[in-house]
């Protein structure tokens, strides 16, 4: 198969063509169906996009310093409890709110 012009096809159509690349690398597609391959190639590039809109959205926020919702010490005496917490790292109350737009 010709891997130059499929890339440049690849970027015609605005696909990175970085997942290609590393299937054809890794041999995967040898054993793999025309679907299955084709189904592979998405999911993976799909991944790079979601990844990169992720970094860049990382990037734009200039957190300070890493920090997640399991990182709260409990043992400091705060405003909100445990299971006021909870409710904010489920996102119960978002998901809420989007229906109700």
């Amino acid at each position: 198969m010709l891997t130059h012009p499929t890339l440049d096809q690849l970027h015609a159509l605005g696909l990175h063509g970085q997942a290609f690349i590393d299937i054809q690398a890794s041999g995967e597609a040898n054993g793999l169906g025309h679907a299955e391959w084709l189904a592979l190639l998405l999911d993976r590039e799909s991944s790079l996009r979601r990844d990169k809109r992720l970094s860049a959205r990382l990037r734009y926020a200039k957190l300070r310093q890493q920090a997640c919702v399991d990182d709260i010490d409990y043992r400091t005496p705060r405003g909100p409890d445990r299971a006021q917490r909870a409710v904010v790292r489920d996102a119960r109350w978002l998901r809420r709110s989007a229906r109700r737009s």
